[in-house]
């Protein structure tokens, strides 16, 4: 029989062990759900062309759309992960679901501007805190040594959902218009969501962090590996963290090094954010400006989104190993490429695979700086800084596709918008640069994700 009153450090318990059909449950889950988090906020892009047609549309109302949903990200991500550290990820995450899907399918009766400006807002408030919701619960049941591979992986799933929407309008746009499209994503959501609810676990580090529901946290332990046995009445602590049970503050996320760490971790993200959302939103319709089919186009891009997943979850294998400086090696890849693009002429069949690589790349680096948005921070406020993160970079979400629709109305020839877009890797290798240098200043480990909490200096 197990002793009623152990002392448990779930820190050491999960950090020891390997991944377990637990945590393939759990990834697949989060995988699932941010397959049409990826879908939903990218089918826009690929039914743009219609709703344009149809509704009557120009640039800058469509940059306004587009916009308007990473705007309803950026404060959801605010909102939902100051709930998420407060009533747990689970429930929170599960709630944004069924919201987003609903919100989705709603959006396939907007008739004018101003209510896909609406829907778009809201959709994205509840998008916007599911990612790091997810991001941060997975950290939670990982070792550290394996943290930047896992969220990766589950962001492969955002990748491909980004990159299913291109071919899936293309199948149901002509057949049932662009209303169909947002009819299926929302659906096919809240089938998830489902699953979500009878099957999504909480945080074990988090309740502990807390303080919180013990018969819980002996309950998860035990999904967890079945021959622990732990009991409501033992101790459940975390060796390699401070129990935290204030209220979150806003200066937790500047405390010692994260004073230099989040903002540069803030900057890059923006930078990163900015150029993922400008060539996603702006894409196929600059491939169309560039005398590109319709369906050329979409694939493209398509192609793209599939691609640059690949290169994050390469990346990550170089990331967990050598640290932050890893993430540096694709923007600086990037830079010259989409220089090249947007100045030197070239024919379209040299133009197309080198803009598809040009653009997989930035895809790729989006993942290296995504990976480590929560791995600084304790997990009392881990939600909280990978929210905090992610929201403050949809400024860059927000900003591209209107950046997009004013290059375009512009007057400039669409290919420039390449060279416009070379800026953001530039400032992502910076950054990248400088997180390594104080981790390697502060004799930190190399390997990421880093320490969950950073000493103070």
């Amino acid at each position: 029989m197990a002793s009623p009153h152990r002392t448990i450090d779930v820190a050491a318990l999960i950090d020891k062990r390997g991944l377990t059909g637990f945590n393939y449950r759990l990834i697949v889950l989060s995988w699932l759900i941010t397959v049409f988090d990826g879908f939903d906020m990218m089918m826009i892009s690929f039914t743009a062309p219609y709703m344009r047609d149809e509704l009557g549309l120009d640039k800058m109302m469509l940059g306004n759309i587009f916009s308007a949903g990473l705007f309803g990200m950026m404060v959801g991500g605010f909102a939902l992960a100051y709930v998420g550290d407060r009533i747990g990820r689970r429930r929170t995450i599960v709630a944004a679901a069924f919201a987003f899907g609903v919100l989705t399918f709603l959006t396939a009766f907007a008739r004018n501007y101003e209510a896909l400006l609406l829907l778009r807002f809201v959709d994205g408030f509840a998008i916007g805190g599911m990612l790091p919701l997810a991001w941060a619960l997975n950290i939670e049941f990982v070792p550290t040594r394996m943290r930047s591979t896992v969220v990766t992986v589950i962001m492969m799933g955002y990748s491909l959902g980004t990159a299913m929407a291109g071919p899936v309008t293309v199948w149901l746009a002509p057949h049932y218009g662009w209303e169909g499209v947002f009819m299926f994503g929302g659906a096919a959501t809240l089938v998830c969501a489902a699953f979500l609810l009878f099957f999504l676990p909480e945080s074990v580090r988090f309740l502990v962090s807390k303080q919180m529901r013990h018969g819980t946290i002996a309950a998860t332990l035990n999904w967890v590996d079945p021959t622990l046995r732990a009991s409501p009445d033992d101790r459940f602590v975390l060796g390699d963290e401070k129990i935290d049970e204030r209220s979150f503050r806003v200066s937790s996320l500047f405390e010692g090094d994260l004073r230099w760490l989040t903002p540069l971790l803030w900057v890059g993200y923006i930078a990163s954010t900015l150029a993922v959302y400008f060539k996603s939103n702006w894409g196929p319709l600059v491939y169309e400006e560039l005398g590109f089919r319709r369906d050329v186009a979409a694939y493209a891009a398509s192609i793209s989104g599939i691609a640059g997943a690949g290169l994050g979850l390469l990346l990550m294998r170089f990331t967990d190993g050598k640290g932050p400086f890893a993430i540096a090696v694709y923007p600086l890849i990037a830079f010259p490429l989409l220089l090249v693009l947007g100045l030197v002429d070239m024919s379209s069949g040299v133009f197309l695979p080198l803009s598809i690589a040009a653009t997989s790349i930035v895809g790729g680096e989006h993942f290296g700086i995504l990976s480590i948005a929560g791995a600084f921070y304790a997990s009392s406020i881990r939600a909280n800084g990978a929210g905090w993160a992610t929201s403050i970079a949809k400024i860059g979400g927000i900003a591209g596709p209107i950046l997009g629709a004013m290059v375009l109305a512009s007057g400039l020839p669409a290919v420039r918008s390449f060279a416009f877009l070379a800026i953001c890797p530039a400032i992502l290798a910076g950054c990248a640069i400088g997180i390594g240098l104080i981790v390697r200043r502060r004799r930190l480990p190399s390997t990421l994700p880093l320490p969950d909490a950073l000493p103070a200096s």
